[in-house]
């Protein structure tokens, strides 16, 4: 029985194989991060004419070429991970230069970012050899496009990728009070055994806003927009949210507000209500950030004690 993302290999070879691709190239493929639905027509194309397959994991990528219909063999696929890309680089080199197409495949997601392959993408760059990128499926801009953040603060949608933060305790405070510093969206990945320590980290960011995405494209994907602070109750509230991957965006720093007129609406809600629902009326009221009003308010409470 032919599974049924086996049958777009036919519509690959259908849209793709009329465009050129050059022997002796290195292509950077872009595979799922979880839905193999999310694969392109041209990345299917050319994995299946790629006489060699480098990737992350072979045990992996032969699972993923399966369930599409491609039939590779032992000898196709080549390990290239952490652990030895340098080495590995060379095989893949060699292959090149006899003229053959090579792919490279992390286990999901696009390749070099950070998943293995930059060190494999810029020894091949060293020698002069073409590497063409085979766009698709990405975890950060997946999270960014969901997150929300335009008139945030974000100038022109600037955002920094950071990964994975320190493991070690110490060490990871040190990047989170760097964050803090910065007015931009920041994107961080994390695991499911590390998330409760790094949302207990992140806390300390108060009510700064964060995306969280969960499981993205899974069956069980989960995504949330929460203040930062409310981020590890946000987790100990349901056990299965502490399983699967993480993709997190440290909402930009929100612009100062610029209207008396926002100030004088909230001052006036917080003359007869609690500061939280003295911020939400207002920022109803008047469009502005939340989070520069709640500060704002602060402020006021504070002035008057």
């Amino acid at each position: 029985m032919i599974s049924t993302y086996a049958l777009a290999l036919g519509a690959a070879h259908d849209a793709a194989s009329g465009q050129h691709y050059p022997p002796g190239a290195l292509y950077v493929v872009a595979t799922p991060i979880g839905n193999l639905a999310d694969i392109t027509l041209r990345a299917l194309h050319v994995l299946n004419i790629a006489q060699t397959i480098a990737c992350e994991d072979t045990r992996h990528t032969q699972a993923l070429l399966r369930a599409y219909g491609i039939d590779k063999t032992a000898s196709q696929l080549l390990a290239v991970h952490q652990h030895n890309e340098a080495e590995a680089a060379q095989t893949v080199m060699d292959r090149l230069r006899q003229g053959e197409r090579v792919a490279y495949a992390s286990d999901a997601g696009t390749p070099a970012i950070s998943d293995p392959g930059a060190r494999l993408v810029a020894a091949v760059r060293a020698q002069s050899l073409p590497v063409v990128p085979l766009p698709g499926a990405s975890s950060v801009t997946a999270a960014l496009s969901v997150a929300g953040i335009a008139g945030e603060g974000a100038q022109h949608g600037e955002f920094v990728f950071v990964g994975f933060l320190p493991a070690k305790t110490n060490e990871r405070a040190t990047a989170v009070q760097a964050l803090s510093q910065e007015s931009r969206a920041v994107v961080m990945l994390e695991a499911p055994h590390r998330i409760e320590a790094l949302a207990s980290a992140l806390a300390v960011l108060g009510e700064r806003s964060l995306t969280i995405g969960r499981e993205l494209t899974k069956q069980f994907e989960e995504i949330a927009t929460l203040s930062a602070t409310a981020f590890p109750a946000w987790l100990g509230s349901c056990a299965n949210r502490c399983r699967g991957e993480f993709v997190l965006v440290l909402h930009p720093t929100p612009v100062a507000a610029e209207s008396g007129h926002d100030l004088r609406v909230l001052k006036l809600l917080l003359a007869e209500l609690p500061l939280k629902t003295a911020v939400k009326l207002t920022t109803d009221i008047t469009g502005a950030s939340r989070n520069v009003l709640y500060d704002a308010a602060l402020a006021m409470k504070k002035d008057k004690v």
